[in-house]
């Protein structure tokens, strides 16, 4: 494996010093906007001056809008700046439970790229204002610029020691304001669930809920595979950098406008952000400080979150982990849908994850964990849906009823990296064959494979290995339901795969492929060494689907595209293990 540690990045930073290397996106025009005769909305709030939706059209109708500037909690200087959200009509001296979020995406000039006319509150959020009645229900709502981002100072950090800090102290301002009640909840989707998840790990008493869609739970896990690099490694860097040095609008106060420049002076910033998330070293301090499923040990705050387990970009990866290190209250939607929000539809108006209660779940949990008001609806801790579309009720997640450890035997590779391009035919059964299946007898009863799958094997030769599983049909069709990577550094490999919830049906085999690296998600770097392996065994936790409690729900429309996109027909070969059925419950 190559090793690249956190000294390397001198160098980086001396020559972005000299070179003040920062490309700025281009600057705003500024925007008029009218209604009639009426006067332009372009009223910018302050900590003093709130502003309305008639006075700001970018305001949420029954809402007024205030900024704030406080430091962070880490004594570094930062600087962080929050937008906040209360009921137009709050009498004088009432107090308010506060939904809180931190992250990236808060900056006025736009999420992604300038957007934008004139400053205002974000609206990345404005289907929860809007699902929930948040602030009709007496609910604040704020939203915190981490570190880098929007109105705040300071380099970004991607979930390191700085955005934890920020997320301490946008916790501990948001509960200690005259409006608020102390109780505070965070809600998100992608990054800011990430740092929702540090918000628990924070373990701070005015912390009450959690809810997190599609979080990162570990990011080296998000990025890499045992020393095999996704594209997002670069990919996100690379995002994150151009939202940290997005144009501001000339509407802006001074105050906001320089602190968004703050990259403007510090070049180094983008330079170590580029560089941390290339370090291939799972042990270096950079990666150690960036999992949540690690740092989840005995924390408590109740946390509802959602995980797609056919995502496409936070993947099923310290999912486990991370649920049994956390001990308090756990409710959850798990599923095969991609990087969506809980209450996402399609283009046809079907709900993307195939549930249409999002809304009232998240504020049921939020009445009860931030204003002690008891459920008017029992919902299931985790409502779980599987490949074929069934949605079922579980008091945890995975519930495993046995672990079947299958002996796979041994086989041999060439690690060519054939990419996204499968081995020609002649080579499937060849001496250069890119890979080798070992088949399952077709099992007797359906079978489910629920939580953490993992491979071990021993290997012979250097480059990389790919290990996936297939569901195969009678009719010779295959879906690959789970894959991971690695690189050959050691003799004696343990890999987990990606968390899942895969019902095989009746008549169906189990297919084992371990091989080159084949598909476009990694950046491999082949050998073109033969890769002898031996010894390997599966660990498969299985359930018993014929005991499902079912609860409401459709089959989420990402399940047919999945499908399609994971499809093979490889050739058959004989049996050498057997999946054996799960136990029933007791």
């Amino acid at each position: 494996m190559r090793k690249r540690s956190a000294a390397t990045a001198a160098a980086l930073i001396t020559a972005c010093a000299v070179t003040g290397a920062l490309t700025g996106a281009a600057v705003a025009t500024p925007g008029r906007v009218t209604d009639g005769n009426r006067a332009e909305k372009t009223v910018v709030a302050t900590a003093t001056r709130s502003v309305t939706h008639e006075e700001n059209e970018r305001v949420p109708e029954g809402a007024r809008w205030t900024q704030h500037y406080f430091p962070s909690s880490d004594g570094s200087g930062t600087e962080l700046h929050a937008d906040v959200l209360l009921p137009e009509n709050l009498p004088e001296g009432t107090k308010v439970p506060v939904v809180m979020s931190a992250g990236a995406y808060f900056g006025h000039s736009g999420e992604m790229e300038v957007k934008e006319e004139h400053a205002g509150p974000s609206g990345r959020f404005q289907d929860l204002l809007e699902g929930t009645a948040l602030l009709d229900k007496g609910y604040a709502f704020v939203m915190v610029d981490t570190r880098g981002f929007g109105g705040s100072t300071g380099c970004l950090d991607l979930g390191g020691p700085g955005d934890q800090a920020d997320v301490k102290a946008a916790i501990d301002w948001s509960s200690k304001q005259p409006w608020s009640t102390g109780a505070v909840g965070m809600y998100g989707k992608s990054f800011d669930a990430y740092t929702g998840l540090l918000g628990n790990n924070a373990k701070n008493d005015a912390l009450k809920a959690v809810v997190a869609q599609e979080p990162i739970w570990d990011l080296y896990e998000h990025l890499h595979s045992n020393g095999v690099p996704r594209p997002n490694s670069v990919q996100l860097p690379t995002s994150y950098n151009r939202i940290a040095s997005l144009a501001q609008l000339p509407d802006e106060d001074k105050r906001y406008r320089t602190n968004a420049a703050y990259e403007t002076k510090h070049p180094e910033c983008l330079a170590l952000n580029s560089f941390g998330p290339t370090i291939g070293d799972p042990e270096d301090p950079y990666w150690k400080d960036r999992s949540p499923a690690t740092k989840a040990k005995d924390t408590d705050t109740p946390l509802l979150f959602t995980q797609g387990t056919t995502e496409t970009n936070t993947l099923p990866v310290g999912l486990e982990e991370f649920l049994h290190n956390h001990r308090g209250p756990q409710r959850a939607w798990i599923g095969p849908w991609d990087h969506v929000r809980g209450n996402d539809r399609t283009q046809e108006g079907k709900f993307a994850m195939g549930r249409a209660t999002w809304f009232k779940e998240t504020m049921s949990f939020f009445d009860e964990h931030l204003k002690d008001i008891d459920p008017k609806v029992t919902y299931p801790n985790y409502a779980v849906q599987d490949n074929l579309g069934n949605w079922r009720a579980e008091k945890s997640w995975p519930t495993a009823n046995r672990s079947a450890n299958l002996r796979l035997g041994n086989g041999s590779y060439l690690d060519s990296g054939a990419g996204s391009q499968p081995t020609p035919p002649e080579e499937e059964t060849g001496r250069n064959a890119g890979s080798f299946f070992i088949w399952s007898e077709p099992l007797k009863a359906a079978t489910r494979v629920t939580g953490t799958p993992r491979i071990t094997l021993t290997a012979r030769g250097e480059g990389n290995v790919m290990v996936k599983l297939h569901d195969v049909g009678p009719d010779g069709n295959a879906v690959a339901f789970d894959e991971r990577v690695s690189r050959l550094d050691q003799d004696h490999l343990n890999i987990s795969l990606k968390s899942t919830d895969w019902t095989l049906r009746a008549g169906h085999r189990l297919a084992v492929e371990i091989g080159s690296v084949r598909t476009g998600d990694w950046l491999d770097t082949p050998s073109k060494q033969k890769i002898q392996i031996s010894n390997a065994r599966l660990h498969l936790p299985l359930d018993h689907p014929a005991e499902d409690t079912a609860t409401d729900g459709d089959r989420a429309p990402w399940i047919d595209t999945y499908t399609q996109i994971n499809a093979a027909k490889p050739t058959p070969g004989p049996a050498t293990f057997t999946v054996p059925p799960a136990d029933t419950r007791r």
